[in-house]
């Protein structure tokens, strides 16, 4: 079974369905099916098996039918980041050696700007080239016999640590992510999926949007989350499931009018790409007792589907992302491999039907993420004695003060427990004695002040000491990329800074 047979089905049982919401207008699922067939029908008559076809478009209801179309052509799918710089682009594009780009006229001398030679470009908006392919009736498709071990996406990692890497999924990858989410998010067909993130990255398109579609509800696409109307929207397009980022629940938590909106349909808060402190799930859970709230994990490289931590269990494990998702096995390993008994640190390793074929052109990275079945993630966790996850930090962010281990998630939740604080990240920074100490970026509250020795003394209380900032830089926000998380390599000094304490 793959994503594109059960769009199908959804058609033959509920074709007058409202498939997608964006800007007010409303694509059922016969007609999201149509223009994807319309799409694929013209790729069919130029492009072979395995080719790759570039997104480079803002949210909007076109993406989706893009990603279904490209796929039902037999040909794969690339969502790209639109914020990436000129440079970023040009190397997905060259080393995917995408053939065809569909892009917005909006993002014309962004796409344009590289040179990376297509066969064929596409322009939404404009001229507007795809409208006249998706409205073209006398384009016919033929059904393509589809394998279910090619790979029908490759998404690009954001390249926080290094160039990015292009992650290939297969259309079972696909698939049982969705069957994967639908059941831990219990969505059904009533459901209506508010998304405000960016459809080009693997959460809001392979978590949310795909798998709502898939048991057959309706996607409500924003272009972009909007501190001012995201939460009149909530109650406007009567939605029942939001996702977003912690930033995102910090700005509308500290809104005049969170509390006098009502929510009738809202039933799901969802959360991921940064762990939410305990005030913070604390005040969401008071401002919306109604509301039920789930945690979230995973990666590209696993399509991505890890690990949920449930609404029961919010309060109770905070800072945990919770137990394995069905069909999925997780284990905590050393450096060889092996595992580690309950309570240690170490890599977190995924196990299931939706863990990545691979890295596109990458032998040496797939091998090194790859080791008999089970995916490496590059992030550091543990176990607790009931089964919990916890993330303790991603390898390359742990901080060794003086032999000491310092994990920054650690520093960063007693941070966030400082009512002065909106948001805070820590990083290690050079120091000539102890190696590394830790540096905190903070970004106050509105009208908010705050002394770097109320800080270190609020830490000091809750924290061993050689976890206490030995250096604090008040920011006006964080640097984040397109999916919320924070850019810490930015934030780290260059190997010549030298850090003080």
């Amino acid at each position: 079974m793959y994503v594109t047979n059960q769009l199908m089905k959804q058609v033959e049982t509920a074709g007058h369905h409202v498939a997608t919401v964006y800007n007010g207008q409303q694509l059922t699922y016969k007609e999201l099916l149509t223009r994807a067939q319309r799409l694929a029908a013209h790729l069919q008559q130029r492009y072979n098996t395995g080719d790759v076809v570039a997104l480079f478009l803002l949210n909007s209801d076109d993406l989706l039918v893009a990603y279904y179309g490209v796929q039902l052509a037999g040909l794969t799918v690339m969502p790209v980041n639109t914020k990436l710089a000129v440079p970023e682009i040009e190397y997905i594009f060259q080393h995917s050696n995408a053939r065809v780009l569909i892009y917005d006229d909006a993002l014309r001398d962004k796409a344009r700007a590289t040179q990376h030679t297509f066969d064929e470009t596409i322009v939404r908006g404009g001229d507007d080239a795809l409208r006249a392919i998706l409205t073209d009736a006398s384009l016919a498709y033929t059904p393509y016999e589809m394998d279910g071990d090619a790979m029908a996406v490759v998404m690009y990692t954001s390249g926080t640590t290094g160039k990015p890497k292009g992650v290939m999924l297969s259309q079972r990858n696909i698939y049982e992510t969705c069957t994967i989410w639908a059941e831990s998010m219990n969505l059904q067909a009533t459901d209506r999926m508010y998304i405000c993130t960016p459809l080009f990255h693997c959460a809001g398109l392979q978590v949310f949007a795909i798998p709502t579609l898939h048991q057959g509800g309706t996607v409500i696409i924003a272009e972009a989350f909007s501190p001012e109307t995201t939460l009149q929207e909530l109650v406007d397009t009567n939605a029942t499931i939001f996702f977003g980022v912690p930033a995102m629940y910090t700005i509308l938590l500290n809104r005049p009018d969170t509390k006098t909106l009502s929510f009738p349909q809202l039933r799901l808060f969802c959360y991921g790409a940064a762990p939410m402190p305990y005030e913070m799930v604390r005040q969401l859970k008071e401002t919306f007792p109604n509301v039920r709230v789930q945690n979230l994990y995973g990666q590209t490289e696993n399509s991505p589907a890890a690990s949920s931590l449930l609404d029961e269990d919010a309060l109770t494990k905070i800072g945990s992302v919770g137990k394995p998702l069905p069909k999925t096995s997780i284990q905590i390993v050393d450096e060889f491999g092996e595992p580690l008994p309950v309570g240690m640190v170490g890599e977190i390793a995924v196990k299931g039907p939706q863990v990545m074929l691979g890295y596109l052109r990458n032998e040496e990275e797939t091998n090194r993420a790859l080791k008999d079945g089970w995916l490496l993630s590059g992030d550091l966790g543990r176990f607790d004695d009931e089964g919990y996850l916890y993330i303790v930090d991603r390898k390359k962010d742990m901080i060794l003060r003086g032999g000491e281990n310092v994990y920054p998630i650690e520093v960063e939740d007693v941070l966030y427990q400082m009512p002065q604080i909106l948001e805070a990240a820590v990083v290690g920074i050079p120091h000539e004695v102890y190696g590394e100490v830790p540096k905190a970026y903070i970004v106050l509250k509105e009208g908010a002040t705050l002394s770097d020795d109320e800080v270190r003394a609020y830490c000091t209380e809750r924290l061993a000491k050689y976890k206490v900032p030995a250096v604090i830089e008040y920011l006006a926000e964080l640097p984040r990329n397109a999916s919320g998380k924070v850019l810490k390599h930015t934030l780290r000094p260059t190997p010549a800074t030298k850090g003080g304490a």
